[in-house]
């Protein structure tokens, strides 16, 4: 596996992303990770070299620049003010993506997004906004939106994945979600796994000490990530 920097200059910080290719010949299909808010951190990382070790080009997205990561806190504090104002990240979310498609290694036409919590919501609100991409897949991503967009634009294949217990996606929101994808023109699944919390797929869950919110699940961890598979596998190979 090859890993290097991928890095430019955004909002006055530096975005230092990470790029971890296959040991094959290219291109190849690209898919770009998208961290939870904490920032680009181990577990990106390690899903973003998982990512590589299936074929693809992985891309682990710098999401607060210069390479930050920030405490549960400082993240609780900023979450509202990104989800109330998505253009921000998804400004720097295009420059990342724009040095991704110009990698000599990666298929430009087939590109996809996988995101974590945030991540997952940013995934799918880069879709919203008209930003093509062939497959978008979000694990335990909340799904409200506040940008306005043309449902029957919407395209690609789209996996979500969530949590029945999951205190940050209640079953009003995934019913407003569900009519939502009804109305595209979009390959879309949600996957709800019972008695399972927020952030599921991260070992790190546990550690926060909130067990009524976070809790890591090995059991949905693993078959969220074989659907990941499957979507991926469609859309891109």
């Amino acid at each position: 596996m090859i890993e290097k920097k991928l890095t430019c200059r955004v909002d006055g910080k530096a975005q230092i992303n990470t790029l971890y290719l296959p040991d094959v010949k290219g291109p190849v299909p690209g898919v770009l990770v998208l961290s939870d808010i904490l920032g680009l951190g181990d577990h990106a990382h390690e899903r973003a070299r998982r990512i590589a070790e299936l074929g693809y080009a992985a891309l682990a997205f710098d999401l607060h620049g210069d390479g930050a990561t920030v405490d549960i806190p400082t993240a609780l504090s900023e979450l509202e003010r990104f989800y109330a104002h998505p253009q921000g990240p998804l400004g720097r979310v295009e420059a990342a993506l724009k040095l991704f498609r110009d990698e000599p290694m990666v298929d430009p036409d087939k590109l996809a997004a996988i995101g974590f919590c945030y991540g997952g919501t940013l995934a799918l609100e880069m879709v919203r906004s008209g930003i093509p991409l062939s497959a978008v897949v979000g694990f335990h991503s909340v799904l409200r939106s506040n940008i306005t967009w043309t449902p029957e634009n919407l395209g690609g294949k789209i996996l979500v994945c969530v949590g029945s217990e999951d205190p940050e996606i209640p079953a009003e929101q995934r019913h407003v979600f569900e009519a939502e994808m009804r109305r595209t023109k979009a390959d879309w699944q949600l996957h709800l796994y019972g008695g399972v919390y927020h952030s599921f797929t991260d070992w790190r869950a546990d550690q926060a000490g909130l067990p009524d919110f976070a809790r890591y699940d090995a059991s949905a961890d693993r078959r969220s990530w074989r659907a990941m598979e499957d979507v991926l596998s469609d859309a891109l190979k």
